[in-house]
């Protein structure tokens, strides 16, 4: 149930959003073959539009840094077993050196009804006395709504294909706070996948 919602919060627009905050897990192995030229993108969620979309823009990002990248999604379909053999496959069909592995390690969400405001109009009129005015007061007020808080935090590693085990992680912390009825953009997809590159670029992961 907890990992539907996150699927909503990632897919409605945002009411208001703080930028991904990122803790390194394991800074880059001294024994790691970075860095690396031919990267194979994972994303591991229940919705495989949620994970089409993180894995293009993960690409979008390394391609601009001039990194070779392939999204599993766009080698499979909902059909396709997400499973071990099935990405070591991808790896070995598209000579990846890295494997790049994006999932959901904690969700917390939370409701609570917020007040509309109200909007007033003012019609002030004078009258048949001097300094007198007549004042009349409209109000209009909404119905309270439902504002939803999800924090989740997601797990990325990059895995050697060389060395065959992860050379480095991190772990991103998200908070979104959402109108119910709200729908719309990614952008937040698109904040988690600038961050992730950000840092690959940063730790030396990526190949000039």
């Amino acid at each position: 149930m907890k990992k539907n919602v996150l699927i909503l919060a990632l897919a409605v627009a945002l009411a208001a959003c703080a930028g991904p905050q990122v803790t390194r897990v394991q800074k880059l192995s001294e024994t790691a073959d970075a860095p690396y030229r031919n990267v194979l993108v994972v994303s591991l969620f229940k919705s495989f539009d949620v994970r089409r979309y993180l894995e293009k823009d993960i690409v979008k990002q390394l391609a601009a840094r001039g990194v070779a990248a392939v999204a599993s999604t766009s080698l499979m379909d909902t059909r396709t077993p997400v499973t071990r053999q099935t990405f070591l496959a991808m790896v070995e069909a598209q000579g990846s050196d890295a494997v790049l592995v994006t999932r959901l390690v904690n969700l917390e969400t939370g409701a609570r009804l917020r007040d509309a405001n109200p909007e007033s109009t003012y019609i002030i009129r004078p009258t048949y006395y001097y300094n007198v005015w007549s004042v009349e007061l409209k109000e209009y007020i909404e119905p309270q709504t439902l504002e939803l808080h999800h924090s989740f935090v997601l797990a990325t590693q990059l895995y050697s294909v060389l060395k065959k085990e992860p050379v480095w992680a991190i772990e991103s912390t998200t908070n979104v706070t959402v109108g119910y009825n709200e729908r719309g953009d990614t952008s937040i997809i698109t904040d988690e996948a600038k961050s992730i590159v950000r840092y690959l670029s940063r730790d030396g992961l990526l190949a000039p």
